[in-house]
């Protein structure tokens, strides 16, 4: 089974670019397509006032009760709602609130709209956005604060994004929306008040990464808010000469290896660094890959394989830092 990435949609005009904050930018991005698609809706706790972060803000008003719907507290009845509503031939947007509570709804995606295309040999489609919030969510502990991609990327039949920015966000959120399989969108809980020029007329495919920094050093990979330290270690390091190739993946399934291969046929290493757990997390399938494809030396870096903590001392310890890829860095380049 592959996945339908265009969605059947002409990208919009190009328009005047604005600074919007991350939250603003998934806002826009949903208006858009609720104004362009009369069966995109939006579904979830608190979506009616806006959501928890902001994301769903004035939506409502805008398109009513019948299309921002407000519901109970059951994720698993939120997620197979969704999926059925996609299979009648709605568009949903599904929130989740955190990917810490989607756990509840998870029989409904993962049995259900991960796999329907497949065995109903295409007669169903699932064109549903699950937006699951994650990471680590500063003082609020272990239930609030896990980075689960690698179990979406797992998962056949899905399509699994985590943008870094406004404008991926943005961009990412109309192409997800577009899209015709189901899309776990994994924004990140601390980056809705980051802010950032958003152009309209920006498309980004999914499945497309990002060149973020040129260099010949080394190669570095990351997504999400861990993006945000990579580019603080790139900055340490060109200080010191040396010149990191620094990639942002943006979607993990598909993910792009042309654009990391590419990389690592130059560079020779490969340094993947993500906030999730080191142990079985995506950056063992991109630095697996990148080894059988190049023969590049590899390096990994994420967080121990431990709950975060609720004091600021404990969940530091859940955190990669600046300090720890410009380590891990020099040690690669040996």
């Amino acid at each position: 089974m592959t996945s339908d990435m265009a969605g059947g949609r002409t990208a919009p005009a190009p328009t005047t670019a604005q600074e919007l904050s991350y939250a603003e930018a998934a806002v826009l991005a949903v208006r858009r397509e609720m104004e362009a698609d009369p069966n995109v809706v939006v579904l979830g706790e608190d979506v009616g006032r806006g959501g928890i972060f902001g994301q769903y803000k004035g939506l409502q008003e805008s398109f009513g009760a019948e299309r921002v719907i407000d519901t109970p507290i059951s994720e698993a009845a939120i997620m197979g709602a969704g999926v059925g509503m996609a299979l009648a031939g709605l568009r949903p947007v599904v929130e989740m609130r955190v990917v810490d509570f989607a756990l509840c709804g998870m029989d409904e995606l993962v049995n259900q709209a991960a796999k329907n295309r497949f065995m109903f040999g295409g007669q169903g489609r699932v064109p549903l956005v699950a937006r699951m919030p994650g990471g680590i969510w500063d003082a609020s502990a272990a239930q609030h604060s896990q980075s689960l991609e690698a179990w979406f990327a797992h998962l056949p039949g899905v399509v699994v994004v985590c943008p870094s920015t406004p404008q991926d966000n943005y961009s990412l959120l109309r192409a997800a929306m577009q899209c015709g399989d189901p899309v776990v969108y994994i924004e990140h809980k601390t980056l809705w008040g980051m802010r950032g020029v958003v152009d309209e007329g920006a498309v980004v495919p999914l499945g497309k990464a990002a060149h973020v920094r040129q260099g010949d050093a080394l190669t570095l990979v990351s997504w999400g808010k861990q993006m945000h330290t990579c580019i603080a270690a790139c900055e340490a390091l060109a200080a010191e000469g040396i010149a990191v190739d620094l990639i942002d993946l943006r979607s993990l399934w598909p993910w792009d290896r042309e654009t990391v291969l590419s990389s690592c046929s130059r560079t020779g290493r490969l340094l993947v660094v993500h906030e999730a757990v080191q142990a079985a997390g995506f950056g063992a399938e991109i630095a697996a890959t990148a080894a059988e494809a190049t023969g590049c030396r590899v390096t990994r870096l994420g967080a121990p394989r431990i709950p975060v903590g609720y004091a600021p001392v404990l969940e530091a310890q859940s955190r990669v830092s600046v300090e720890q890829i410009v380590k891990g860095a020099k040690a690669l380049r040996g």
